[in-house]
C-alpha cells in the first residue's frame, strides 16, 4: 500500500494512523507498507539527519502500542474494488501471462522488495509488459535502468513472446513528470 500525499492516509479504502504522521514529517513526500517493511521517502532536499530519529520514534511507538497500522475502510456499494495482488494467478489469465506473474512473483518482486519496492502487474498487450514500480523503486534514479536491463532483460530471455516492458505512471507522477520537464527546460533557456 503507497501513500503519496497526506490525503491519501485518510481516505478509504486503507487509511493509515501512521502514515499520516509520517507524512506530517517535512520533507516526507511518501509512505509504502510492503509485506514486512516499510518505506519512507524523502525529498531531494531534505536531510536523513534531521527526519530520522522522528521517523524511527513513530514507527517505534506505532509497533510497541499496538496501534493499527493500516485500516481496512468498510466498503459501500459503488466503491472501487479494493486492490488485490496484481501478481496473484488468475483462472482468465493466457499461459503467457501466468508465465510473467509466475517469473516477476518467484524471481523479481523479491530483489525489488530487498531495496525497499515492490511491483505490479498492469498489463500484457501486443508483446509488451506493463508494469508499476511502487515504494523507493518509483523514486530512484535508476528505476529506468532495473527497469530495462534487469526486469525486460529477464522476462524476454524466460518468455519468448515478450517484446519489452513499459512502466505505467499513475495521473500524479504524468504530471509531476510534465512539470518537472517543463521546469528542467527553463532552467536551460535561463542559462543560455
Amino acid at each position: 500500500i503507497e501513500y503519496l500525499n497526506p490525503r491519501s492516509t485518510i481516505s478509504p479504502p486503507y487509511p493509515s494512523p501512521l502514515a499520516a504522521k509520517l507524512m506530517n514529517i517535512d520533507g516526507i513526500t511518501s509512505v509504502f507498507y510492503g509485506a514486512d517493511f516499510i518505506t519512507v521517502t524523502k525529498a531531494g532536499d531534505a536531510n536523513w539527519a534531521h527526519v530520522r530519529p522522528e521517523i524511527f520514534a513513530l514507527i517505534t511507538e506505532a509497533i510497541t502500542s499496538g496501534e493499527t497500522i493500516v485500516s481496512i475502510a468498510e466498503r459501500k456499494e459503488g466503491d472501487e474494488d479494493i486492490e488485490e495482488d496484481s501478481l496473484a494467478y488468475n483462472e482468465n489469465d493466457s499461459e503467457v501471462v501466468g508465465m510473467i506473474k509466475e517469473l516477476l512473483e518467484t524471481r523479481i518482486r523479491p530483489a525489488i522488495q530487498e531495496d525497499g519496492g515492490d511491483i505490479e502487474f498492469r498489463g500484457f498487450d501486443d508483446g509488451y509488459v506493463k508494469l508499476k514500480l511502487r515504494g523507493a523503486c518509483r523514486t530512484c534514479d535508476s528505476s529506468t535502468v532495473t527497469l530495462k536491463n534487469g526486469i525486460e532483460g529477464m522476462l524476454m530471455h524466460y518468455i519468448e513472446e515478450v517484446k519489452g516492458v513499459h512502466q505505467i505512471l499513475d495521473q500524479e507522477e504524468e504530471i509531476a513528470m510534465e512539470e518537472f520537464a517543463k521546469f528542467e527546460e527553463k532552467l536551460k533557456h535561463q542559462k543560455a
